[in-house]
Order: structure tokens, then C-alpha cells, then sequence
């Protein structure tokens, strides 16, 4: 395993903790696009570009945008700095 790898995993575990422990939805999501994108990294170094191909186009592209439009169809999303406001 190279240091490139283990750098990439304990992002990878980085990711995983944060987005469980986040309250904030859109941060969450957010985070969950990074843990996508760094697990098909990891799957194109393990040499299997089909995996990491997949694992960007569905986990980062699709249920993310899948997450954002769910958000915004229940209000959780509003415009401009309201939902922050809230959140505080």
C-alpha cells in the first residue's frame, strides 16, 4: 500500500465520521459527495476503473443531486442566507 493510498483512506475515514456527526443537510451532502469522490480514487488506484468510474458517476453525481433536489422540494433549501439564519 503506498503513502498516496493511505493518505486517501484517512480522508476516506475523515469523511465518514463527519458526515455522520454534521447537522448541518446541505454540509452533510456535501461531505458525502467528498467520500464519493475519494472512494472512486481509491478504486482507480486498486485498478479497477469500472468501479471508480460508476462510483463517481451514481455516489457523487446522481444521489447527490438526488440529496440537493429531495432538499429543496421539502423546503430544507432556501434562498439566499435564510437557511443559515435558521441555523443558528
Amino acid at each position: 500500500m503506498t503513502l498516496f493510498q493511505i493518505i486517501l483512506l484517512i480522508f476516506l475515514v475523515i469523511c465518514a465520521v463527519s458526515v455522520s456527526f454534521s447537522k448541518n443537510l446541505v454540509r452533510s451532502i456535501m461531505e458525502f459527495m467528498a467520500f464519493s469522490l475519494i472512494m472512486s480514487i481509491i478504486w482507480l488506484t486498486l485498478e479497477s476503473p469500472d468501479l471508480g468510474i460508476t462510483e463517481a458517476a451514481v455516489g457523487a453525481g446522481v444521489t447527490s443531486i438526488l440529496f440537493f433536489v429531495t432538499l429543496k422540494k421539502i423546503h430544507a433549501i432556501r434562498e439566499g442566507n435564510k437557511n443559515e439564519e435558521a441555523d443558528k
